[in-house]
């Protein structure tokens, strides 16, 4: 991999895009500069400092920290021009029109420097069009980088050549993207929309038509094509809703003045209905409705029927549930064609439309199958691409069924299915998926950057690397990868959600002792989540049967289980990604060094079940306040225990692996990976140079000096405001109590000198008594029952 590095980049348009753009180069810690126009009145930065004030309030965060917004400068187009001179990187995110980007081109253009790589974030518009805007020097340096919204959370980045475009660039900019930026790479070809809208959108006019055909209701539609058939929770018109319905109809425009021979072009119109409530300022969520709205707490849907907002229901027929609930695609598929149903022949008839779209289409709009599928994954949040979903459901059976429906009038578009489509069992092999320019498979990309994902992302059909297993137990498996580094071990979880139930905590104290003897280091890995926190089922089952004494056990396994990590005689790294929550964030935070991926979201929330950390949490959090404190003047241990009992208290989760330092679940030399496919291979490095260091587990800290009674009413004052002012209930008061105590070493003087094992037993205790409760053994069941923390 070449040493390509991104030192400065600026951002041209302070919209939704581009200033978010600009926030998720700040999330990797690369310096940007946001332009806009000038403000007409006052400062004349102000249109672009308004952006970024506003990306502090957005929910969920484009920031993973609050002080990344620090790394985003305000600039304007009249007066700071020469500053694109300092930047490697432009990334041009302005509105969907040609002659805007052309004037703004042309005033940029002399203020570029030579080596610079100049990209559009356009999302539909000709790549080679635009470089024609150009200066004919800057072309070669010229592609499109399409981000999808919003930036931080949305994996694709389509990736767009012109005809002049370096190759090398695109290779350099690729493996930066994916590394630095923690994006999946998508080679799109420059036709309008690209890959992913054009596929989505086509989705979505399909949805809009069908509806009608079947006559069902918005509500209904998204109650069939969200989970239930792998899409997002959004599903179709509440997405269309968050989107916003006038861009809706201007990326539809689009598809319908750029491709005029489509064969389903007559498909490319916003519906009379979209385009009524466009003309009267219904544009979705950013103006309080659209197809859905807020009528107090009430959700209320168009019904066309009416035409008026009626109550939202979306009843899923039983039948059609009972289909979808099947493990067997083809089954599944079979079921959907031969049922009666509306919902069935509704659901039946958008499949046979994507699929029938994509197989006339792959050879103009993409490189090849994977590419189209992982653009619907990543882009589009669908579990499965469409080609995935067809050759899961048997690829013969489906492309008969298209045909037929093709031949008797049924399926949106009257142009055959291509021939190569009969002429083959699929598209996605071992061998790499099919390519309908080149008819031949193509492999995966080989650029370096691709080999720090061991376990990348793959298409159905791919086969994946086992690894060899050391031991395992009923909870987890110790394993290693000897063709990376067979000295590492990788141990992970394999029960449902990670949770740590008995099997994970003696399975991991005896998969250490194996790794002392004969590893030099182990990697504490698997796919998210990393750990949802303690088996409640396992708890709620001791309670039933009031087996206090196996319940205190169970939590004195627990603690042996943390402390195994903490004392291993070879260095532990835990690799982090998705949800490290309760035992899952303990676990992490003993061992020797953490590897975050950016999107984790770490946290003790024992709270929420009227527990505390019991795993050695609290006790972490002790000896770091000592630690602390002892290096300040004052030595005031309260000092240090005060942030930490609010978080745990509230039981706050960090909204990023970069906030979990800032919450003190990780430490500042903990490595932050913005590509959660690249987490195993930095870990296991950092497991090996820790054990090429000579790495020894340190000692057992002693004379521990606790913040006491005094900590503890410190404590209690803050919970009595917050009880008199409604915040907390009187079991919320007990639990933090007891958290308090944990934290403050028990009820002992201030001052006091404490082991490690002293605060162990404070936490098993206080944690022991709490189960004893009514109200947390209720707190237990409805969080069981219902997935919900229940605050009684």
């Amino acid at each position: 991999m070449s040493n390509f590095i991104v030192k400065k980049v600026a951002v041209l348009g302070a919209g939704v895009m581009g200033a978010q753009i600009a926030a998720h180069l700040a999330n990797a810690e690369v310096p940007v500069v946001l332009f806009d126009l000038p403000a007409k009145e006052g400062d004349p930065n102000g249109i672009v400092k308004k952006a970024i004030d506003g990306l502090k309030k957005l929910e969920p965060s484009p920031l993973a920290t609050k002080d990344r917004v620090a790394y985003i400068d305000a600039a304007n187009y009249e007066q700071h021009l020469e500053q694109l001179q300092g930047c490697d990187l432009i990334i041009e995110a302005i509105a969907e029109k040609m002659e805007w980007k052309d004037d703004l081109y042309r005033k940029i253009s002399p203020f570029i420097a030579p080596d610079a790589i100049i990209a559009s974030n356009t999302s539909g518009l000709s790549i080679n069009r635009l470089a024609e805007g150009l200066p004919a020097a800057l072309r070669p340096n010229f592609c499109g980088i399409h981000f999808f919204n919003p930036p931080r959370y949305m994996q694709l980045v389509e990736l767009i050549a012109t005809r002049d475009t370096k190759s090398e660039l695109l290779d350099n900019l690729e493996s930066w993207l994916v590394s630095r930026l923690g994006k999946g790479i998508v080679r799109a070809l420059d036709t309008p929309n690209f890959v992913a809208n054009r596929v989505g959108v086509f989705s979505i006019l399909a949805v809009m038509h069908h509806t009608q055909q079947f006559a069902l209701g918005f509500d209904e539609v998204d109650a069939l094509t969200g989970p239930l058939i792998g899409r997002p929770k959004s599903a179709t018109y509440r997405t269309a809703d968050v989107v916003g319905l006038d861009t809706m109809a201007h990326v539809i425009k689009t598809m319908q003045d750029t491709l005029p021979n489509d064969p389903w072009h007559k498909y490319y119109a916003a519906p009379a209905w979209l385009a009524a409530l466009i003309a009267k300022g219904a544009l979705g969520q950013k103006t309080k409705g659209g197809i859905f709205r807020k009528d107090g707490k009430a959700i209320k849907v168009l019904d066309l029927a009416a035409p008026d907002y009626r109550d939202a229901a979306g009843e899923v027929n039983a039948e059609v549930l009972a289909i979808l609930k099947n493990k067997n695609p083809a089954e599944k598929f079979a079921q959907l064609r031969a049922s009666s149903h509306p919902q069935a022949q509704f659901l039946w008839a958008i499949f046979r439309d994507i699929f029938h779209y994509v197989a006339v289409h792959l050879e103009g709009i993409a490189h090849n199958a994977r590419d189209v599928d992982f653009a619907m994954r990543w882009g589009f949040g669908w579990s499965q691409g469409p080609f995935e979903t067809w050759q899961a459901a048997g690829w013969k059976a489906i492309a008969e069924a298209v045909r037929d429906d093709i031949a008797a009038g049924k399926a949106m578009s009257d142009a055959p299915l291509p021939a190569w489509v009969f002429a083959r069992n699929g598209v996605h092999s071992a061998d790499g998926s099919y390519s309908a320019s080149a008819n031949a498979l193509q492999a995966r990309s080989t650029l370096p950057v691709y080999q720090r994902q061991l376990f990348p992302e793959r298409v159905l059909g791919e086969k994946a690397v086992q690894g060899e297993t050391i031991w395992e137990n009923a909870g987890v498996r110790l394993w290693k990868l000897p063709q990376v580094d067979g000295e590492i071990g990788i141990l992970s979880f394999t029960t449902k959600m990670h949770a740590l139930g008995r099997d994970v905590i003696v399975g991991v104290q005896e998969a250490i002792a194996r790794a002392e003897k004969g590893l030099k280091g182990v990697v504490v890995w698997h796919e998210a989540p990393f750990a949802v926190g303690a088996n409640l089922k396992e708890v709620a089952e001791g309670l039933a049967a009031g087996k206090f004494d196996l319940l205190d056990e169970y939590v004195g396994e627990f603690q042996k289980a943390s402390m195994t990590f903490k004392y291993a005689k070879v260095p532990v790294v835990a690799a982090v990604q998705g949800m490290a929550l309760g035992g899952g964030c303990e676990f992490l935070m003993h061992a020797a060094k953490r590897v975050i991926a950016l999107e984790s979201y770490i946290g003790l929330v024992e709270a929420g079940v009227g527990l505390i950390p019991a795993g050695g949490g609290c006790k972490e959090f002790a000896i770091r306040a000592a630690q602390n404190a002892a290096k300040t003047g004052g030595g005031d241990v309260f000092e240090f225990i005060q942030p930490v009992f609010m978080t745990i208290a509230m039981a706050n989760v960090s909204k990023s692996g970069a906030q979990a330092k800032e919450l003190g679940f990780a430490q500042e030399t903990d490595k932050i990976v913005l590509n959660a496919n690249e987490l195993l291979y930095v870990a296991i490095r950092e497991a090996r140079a820790l054990a090429e260091a000579g790495y020894y587990p340190k000692l057992s800290p002693r004379g521990i000096k606790v913040a006491g009674r005094t900590g503890i009413a410190n404590c209690e004052m803050m919970l009595a405001n917050m009880k008199e002012g409604g915040m907390i209930s009187a079991h919320d008061y007990q639990v933090a109590k007891a958290a308090a105590t944990a934290l403050c070493g028990g009820d002992v003087e201030t001052g006091s000198l404490v082991d490690e094992q002293w605060l162990l037993t404070v936490e098993r205790k206080l944690f022991v008594e709490l189960l004893k409760t009514e109200k947390t053994q209720q707190r237990i069941q409805h969080m069981l029952e219902t997935g919900k923390p229940l605050r009684n």
